[in-house]
């Protein structure tokens, strides 16, 4: 009899594929199957991500000379996206930046410069002297599920090509960037992120960029942050056609101020915040329009304006040179206004 039992872990005698013995094998193959999946994305996309040097103009106090005897004032990542040198990263990364250079996967390190930088959006592009580079694959953000695994590699803390994983954690974050603008269609991932990291690619289990990684909380475990790439798409065709992203503008200046319940409630409007009109840029698109110093801007063709942000999303490319309909209240009346945004120089 003994020849059909099986010693489980717990030094119990069971029948052979029942109870823990079978559960620490199915174990086992998931986690085969998801490491796997690590590794061939890992192999997939390192080839095609960079490290990214910077030094910055001459300041007090400079910094030692690295082993090579060069001075870095800053580092990050990037994914070559062309073969002929176009690599995506952060803005934080190369703004301001005197002088790139990038090191590739195998260790060449080649002069690059600036293509396009794009604060607003923290994405930039830069491009590196030389060709038949390897590049990656550009997923589609829209496809992202909260819980799927993702997988950040980069060169975090001057460790070359190190992979760290996890999972999406959320979609649809906001976060502040350094030119004070929001971005929006952030992704929250798990997957650790250190200094060093910013502007590498965040990839999916099939080696798709999904996103481009961007910060961290410091003071918190596991809460990371990356840009959709379907933003980084488009704002990277932006800074190669034109090297900057176009924006339009109205010319004012404003602040987020509370709506009068009363006043809300008169004019069947929902939202209890608005824009006030602090100042009137002279000869820009809002003089035109008419609109006035204490003005209350609450709606752009049909889009409620809450607040700043609300105003910052609408005035896209798009709007460029187009009129729109905006509704502002003045003296406690309600009053509509054609606006032709102008581009933002």
């Amino acid at each position: 009899m003994s020849s059909l039992l099986e010693l489980t872990s717990s030094g119990n005698l069971s029948p052979p594929g029942a109870g823990p013995a079978r559960e620490v094998s199915d174990d086992t193959a998931l986690l085969d199957a998801y490491s796997q999946a690590v590794i061939r994305a890992a192999e997939t996309v390192s080839p095609a991500v960079v490290k990214i040097e910077v030094a910055h103009p001459r300041r007090a106090p400079q910094p030692p000379p690295n082993p090579q005897g060069r001075r870095v004032s800053g580092t990050g990542s990037g994914s070559i996206i062309t073969p002929d040198g176009f690599i995506l990263t952060n803005s934080h990364v190369v703004h301001d930046a005197e002088s790139v250079h990038v090191v590739l996967s195998d260790g060449h390190r080649l002069a690059a410069d600036v293509v396009g930088d794009d604060p607003d959006s923290d994405l930039a592009v830069v491009r590196a002297h030389a060709s038949e580079l390897p590049i990656v694959a550009l997923g589609d953000s829209h496809t992202i599920r909260v819980g799927q695994l993702a997988i950040a590699i980069g060169n975090p803390l001057g460790f070359n090509v190190s992979v760290t994983a996890g999972v999406v954690s959320a979609l649809g974050r906001s976060l502040r960037a350094r030119s004070g603008r929001l971005m929006d269609d952030i992704i929250q991932t798990d997957a650790a992120l250190n200094p060093g990291n910013s502007g590498g690619p965040l990839v999916n289990s099939r080696g798709e960029v999904i996103g481009v990684n961007t910060a961290m909380i410091l003071p918190a475990q596991g809460i990371c942050f990356a840009i959709a790439v379907n933003t980084a798409r488009l704002v990277t065709t932006q800074l190669i056609a034109y090297g900057r992203v176009k924006r339009s503008f109205i010319g004012v200046a404003g602040q987020n101020v509370d709506l009068p319940g009363w006043l809300a409630r008169r004019h069947d409007i929902l939202a209890d915040t608005s824009v006030l009109v602090m100042g009137v840029e002279p000869h820009g698109p809002a003089e035109a329009a008419g609109l006035r110093e204490g003005d209350l801007l609450v709606e752009f063709e049909g889009r409620a304006i809450t607040s700043i942000d609300d105003l910052h999303a609408v005035l896209t490319y798009e709007r460029i040179g187009v009129a729109g309909r905006i509704v502002v209240l003045r003296d406690g009346e309600r009053h509509e206004l054609s606006i032709v945004p102008a581009e933002k120089l």
